[in-house]
């Protein structure tokens, strides 16, 4: 069993941290929260604490790990160059990461053997605390085995990963639930990676230029991953998704269903659909559509409720591509494994 430590996100001792830095300093694994997702991580600078990880999420090899750090001195001790310093200090701690040149030190198993690495430092009291205590720059993917919805709240990694991660801290939800948004800033303009909460008008407003290539969408994959979740299925329910891509179609489709689905939309629709559909249908509220970014937080606690539901699939609505909006249908796109429809039956 691991040893779970369950902290307040904001109101803990740091004494309450000492026995996960140790295991971090020891080159163990250690689950902690961070303002988007959980995270599994080990010793940046410990090729083999960093295996473990692969290992216990199932993760391939070339799928890179992010550098989670506490201070400008680590981003140092892991870049050998950075452009747009200036701006980093604008925007940290936050999730943004950003892919830089990586120094010598840092093991072929953080970066997946390129010259590059991810780095980012979060907005999260313990995750800051624990990287600090720590005395060394941390890697982390999501604390979920790969494929699979990241998990947003202790809880559920604690389902997933108990008895395999030496340590999991649990401080309750996450905050924004979807992953960082990734950036490289080796190429002169930056060029969007990974859509996440720091959205694209935002990016925009720090870096006055951004290359956004047609793969953030979700509808095609990265040839090369330069940064976790440029590739491979992700965030995926055991049982089949599939994206409505015409959202009026709704209240056509609930009427017709007649098998046991998952309908998953935000309030507004459930309001004009709830009282058409059979008792085969199993709707499950993502949010609202005036703050898209209850729905981002919700979203992968709601795919996975799915494989908990006595239904055969499920079916989720789709969302405007503006603002955070963006980073919700490139997880959903991946959830689905791409499976539109358009109408019921298909």
């Amino acid at each position: 069993m691991s040893l779970i430590i369950k902290v307040d996100p904001v109101n803990f001792k740091p004494e309450d941290l000492f026995p996960a830095a140790e295991v971090i300093r020891k080159g163990g694994t250690v689950a902690f929260p961070t303002e988007t997702v959980y995270g599994l991580g080990a010793d940046a600078f410990n090729g083999n604490a960093c295996l473990k990880i692969f290992e216990i999420k199932k993760r391939q090899p070339d799928n890179p790990l992010i550098v989670h750090i506490s201070s400008f001195e680590q981003l140092y001790a892991v870049a050998s160059e950075v452009n747009n310093e200036d701006k980093l200090k604008k925007v940290w701690p936050g999730p943004l990461t950003v892919v830089v040149k990586k120094k010598p030190g840092v093991p072929k198993e953080v970066t997946a053997g390129l010259d590059t690495v991810a780095v980012r430092m979060p907005a999260h009291p313990v995750a800051l605390k624990l990287i600090e205590i720590s005395g060394t720059p941390i890697a982390a993917p999501s604390a979920n085995i790969s494929g699979k919805p990241s998990p947003t709240s202790g809880k559920t990694v604690i389902e997933e990963l108990n008895g395999f991660a030496d340590v999991i801290i649990d401080a309750g939800e996450t905050f924004f639930g979807v992953e960082s948004t990734i950036v490289d800033i080796t190429r002169n303009p930056p060029v969007l990676l990974r859509p996440g909460p720091f959205t694209v008008e935002e990016l925009r407003s720090v870096f006055t230029s951004i290359k956004v290539p047609p793969e953030v969408s979700g509808l095609y994959d990265f040839e090369k991953p330069l940064a976790p979740g440029m590739k491979y299925k992700h965030y995926a329910p055991e049982k089949d998704l599939y994206l409505l891509l015409d959202n009026s179609s709704l209240p056509e489709i609930v009427k017709k269903i007649d098998k046991r689905v998952a309908v998953l939309v935000t309030e507004e629709n459930y309001e004009k659909i709830k009282n058409l559909a059979s008792k085969n249908v199993t709707f499950i509220i993502l949010g609202t559509e005036s703050n898209l970014y209850t729905v981002a937080k919700n979203l992968f606690e709601s795919l996975r409720t799915i494989d908990k539901l006595d239904v055969e699939f499920a079916i989720i609505q789709s969302f405007k591509e503006e603002g955070i909006g963006l980073a919700i249908m490139n997880r959903i796109r991946k959830a689905s494994g791409r499976k539109f429809i358009t109408n019921y039956p298909f």
